[in-house]
């Protein structure tokens, strides 16, 4: 479910949500803020539970004429207001009524919208946090009503209690029993830790909303350097998808060195590829369309005089033009075929070592047991102590060199001589057939490896090759990662020279 949806939510809005994310994270320093003012509070309230036992030690070790001055000197040292309880819980003296007076519920410094905003927003993140709240701070009568004193007064102990004034500061009293049975009480209102933690509320805040507007920026502009090239490359990509690969010009993005860079020169030089495979599919079908009208109008020509010859001798010539037309047809078909399929059998094939001098000797070996016409020798020149190996598919490279070799025994004349040699040359391997035939012009010496181009000699009968042979060669050998060229040999014999390159394999 979850691999759903994020496939369904824009880029945009995924990053901003990745990094909203990483900000609630930063959030959570709020938690840590009350875990602050928790142990803050907690260092208090022992701070209160010896001042208070101290208090009644001071106030037991005075004479009863001297307390009132020994406790506004306590209160104003400690800033707490201290109060006596009798033992029959009246009050029998406080600070306050003493003229000290540290002891306030409220700031009567501050603003009152000031103090509301500030507790609405300690409220909101006490909420949030869900932080403990005390219960709220009221004036008693009845020291009974006090749970501080009705605990000493149960047993001795100092008891404490942290209470919430009207402002949500913390009000921490403390009791502990005198020696006459009478109990002992100071109020602080810790109204500095408060201000403490909003301080670093405030800043936390701050700082938070500074990153945050950073963060959602950067999310922008990384969604903006990310998503505008993507989605311009996707237009593009739908655009070539919908036939229109002609018209589309895929950007190639030369500013960016990153991968989406990387990705749009790849798109854009498939998108090539995917153009001129389109034009040459074309081309290959008008090709076809016309090595095909030739033979068939041929054989259309001859069986319409059937039809009208009566000669017995022309009888036999016209079902001769249509057994060769036939016979051409069907070679034509067959050599189409193979080079429609080629790409695509060449992209599955699984390259396999070869070793190419070897696989050459035994093309020779099967040509010389059948009989080389016209008396034409063929020499294989080569280093039997090498092995010259390449990745590549047997049989493709066989119908390489056996093309190739074709070509060269119907240019040579009777009795030549076709010299083979195979060789290496840095890390690849380099093979030359020459013969002795009348060469290729050097302005025809690119044109002879495309699709249905050919200069046979003049002694070789009309329609026995379709003129895709050495394309088809030049295909496979690409395919290879090596090339194919014809040269003119350089001695004075004349004749044309095959060069195949093809890269070695990793010794390893």
């Amino acid at each position: 479910m979850a691999l759903r949806w994020s496939g369904q939510i824009s880029l945009t809005r995924r990053i901003l949500a990745v990094n909203i994310f990483a900000l609630l994270l930063l959030a959570g320093g709020f938690f840590y803020l009350d875990s602050y003012r928790s142990r803050i509070v907690d260092s208090r309230v022992a701070q209160s539970r010896r001042e208070v036992r101290l208090i009644a030690e001071a106030i037991a070790a005075v004479e009863p004429g001297k307390r009132d001055p020994l406790l506004r000197r306590l209160a104003a040292d400690t800033g707490a207001r201290i109060r006596l309880f009798d033992p029959a819980g009246v009050v029998a003296a406080d600070t306050r009524l003493l003229g000290v007076r540290n002891f306030v519920l409220q700031d009567p410094d501050k603003d009152p919208w000031d103090q509301t905003a500030a507790r609405f927003l300690d409220a909101a993140i006490d909420v949030i946090v869900m932080a403990p709240r005390p219960p709220l701070y009221r004036e008693r009568s009845d020291s009974a009503r006090w749970p501080d004193v009705a605990a000493v007064r149960a047993q001795p102990i100092v008891a404490t209690t942290v209470w919430r004034a009207p402002d949500r500061t913390p009000v921490i009293t403390a009791a502990a029993r005198l020696s006459g049975g009478g109990v002992v009480m100071t109020t602080m209102n810790t109204r500095d830790i408060t201000r403490t933690v909003r301080i670093e509320r405030f800043r936390l805040s701050m700082v938070l909303l500074v990153v945050s507007i950073v963060s959602i920026l950067l999310s922008l502009f990384l969604a903006r350097t990310i998503v505008r090239p993507l989605r311009r490359l996707a237009r593009a990509a739908v655009r070539v998808r919908l036939g229109r690969a002609r018209e589309v010009v895929v950007p190639r993005l030369p500013s960016r060195r990153d991968e989406l860079g990387m990705l749009a020169r790849a798109l854009s030089d498939m998108s090539l590829a995917l153009r001129a495979r389109i034009d040459a599919t074309e081309a290959f079908a008008a090709d076809v369309t016309h090595e095909m009208k030739n033979p068939l109008a041929s054989l259309r020509s001859a069986v319409e005089g059937l039809s009208r010859v009566k000669d017995p001798a022309l009888q036999a010539q016209l079902l001769g033009i249509v057994r060769d037309d036939v016979l051409r047809l069907d070679r034509l078909i067959s050599d189409i075929s193979e080079a429609s399929r080629l790409d695509a059998q060449l992209s599955r094939a699984q390259f396999e070592p070869v070793d190419v001098p070897r696989m050459i000797e035994g093309l020779l070996a099967q040509r010389a047991a059948r009989g080389i016409e016209r008396g034409i020798r063929i020499d294989c020149d080569r280093d039997p102590d090498q092995r010259l190996i390449v990745n590549g598919e047997g049989a493709r490279l066989e119908r390489v060199f056996e093309n190739l070799i074709d070509n060269a025994v119907s240019f040579s004349p009777d009795a030549g001589l076709i010299a083979i040699a195979a060789g290496a040359e840095g890390r690849a391997l380099v093979v030359r057939i020459e013969d002795e035939g009348p060469g290729v012009p050097e302005d025809e010496r690119e044109a002879i490896f495309r699709r249905f181009q050919s200069i046979r000699p003049e002694s070789e009968a009309f329609g026995q090759h379709s003129g895709l042979g050495l394309a088809i060669a030049r295909t496979i050998v690409e395919a290879h990662q090596g090339t194919i060229i014809v040269e003119s040999r350089e001695d004075r014999l004349g004749g044309a020279r095959f060069v195949v390159r093809l890269p070695l394999a990793d010794p390893r």
